[in-house]
């Protein structure tokens, strides 16, 4: 973890304008650190409020990855560090604050802060794209990937969760079967990911048709800011929520909302991509041709050619 400097300053913003703001203060000769989140904004009357226990697991899942090492995870990994966070704010609430999109959603931009700070890559998507409809006889929940942020000596990949999720989509085949949809496509959103000497992550392009008369529901992040790119680096691509109605009609949907919809009408997401790391060197259009090469190598072969190819990259 070493800067070459004594304090590190970083701050994100939501996508409603809360900042999250980080001053790191460290000590070498003690080996200790001081996190202090003063300046973060207030709690919100929505739900994207995190408790502190949010805050803790970002840091230490943070702080491990930057570690050249397996650590053990456990409470010791913060006893040289000092956590400051002060009462009422978005990442420590009160008792009574909605907090369901804080795990999901405010755990991503205090990542993209801490990362920030210390300039370790550039922000990923930055959101799990959440996403459930259902009616009274059924309900459904998944959550879509995005680009990944660009490092020093890598590429962000491309249509892959990054940072606090691990979940996995439903097959195709099980979503049409078992519930009132029909996937019209699921693609790499070419061109989303932040240009640089290493390339963001593209983001996803997937669109779900209605069979029937559903409540269709979104909470996702990075709809108004784009995320971060670093040392030169473009930022990611924004996201996008639409609803193509059946008469043709479109709808952007914002980045967080609960609509009704009906047979024929068509939701269409295009998540994040991530942000480029450094001054990119290529033109736009080498950048995407290099990208196409790379997903046309990925997209044929045995699955232990796949794992291969993704372990030497």
């Amino acid at each position: 973890l070493k800067t070459g400097k004594a304090v590190l300053e970083s701050c994100d913003y939501m996508d409603d304008g809360s900042p999250i703001n980080l001053t790191v203060s460290i000590n070498e000769e003690q080996g200790s650190a001081k996190f202090d989140f003063t300046g973060t904004g207030p709690q919100v009357y929505g739900n994207c409020n995190a408790p502190r226990a949010v805050a803790y697991s970002a840091l230490i899942y943070c702080i491990r990855c930057m570690i050249g090492k397996d650590i053990p995870l456990n409470q010791g990994c913060l006893a040289p560090i000092d956590v400051v966070i002060p009462e009422g704010c978005l990442i420590n609430p009160h008792s009574d604050a909605a907090v369901v999109g804080g795990n999901v959603l405010t755990s991503q931009r205090l990542v993209d802060v801490i990362f920030k700070a210390f300039e370790t890559c550039a922000a990923s998507q930055g959101c799990m794209n959440n996403v459930t409809f259902g009616d009274g006889n059924s309900g459904y929940y998944e959550t879509v990937a995005g680009g990944a942020g660009a490092g020093p000596s890598w590429h962000g990949r491309s249509g892959i969760h990054t940072h606090m999720t691990n979940t996995r989509i439903t097959d195709p085949e099980v979503l049409e079967k078992r519930y009132p949809v029909v996937l019209k496509s699921f693609s790499v959103r070419l061109g989303s990911g932040g240009r640089g000497k290493f390339n963001g992550g593209d983001g996803i392009v997937r669109e779900l048709l209605f069979r029937r008369e559903q409540t269709l529901s979104v909470l996702t992040e990075r709809r108004a800011l784009h995320p971060y790119g670093l040392k030169g680096g473009e930022p990611g691509s924004k996201g996008l929520n639409l609803l193509i109605l059946a008469d043709g009609y479109v709808i952007n949907l914002g980045a967080k909302t609960s609509v009704p919809v009906k047979a024929g009408d068509l939701y269409r997401m295009l998540t994040p991509g991530g942000g480029g790391f450094g001054f990119p060197s290529d033109s736009i259009a080498e950048t995407q041709e290099k990208k196409k090469m790379r997903y046309d190598e990925l997209s044929f072969g045995s699955l232990n050619r796949y794992k291969m190819i993704q372990d030497s990259a």
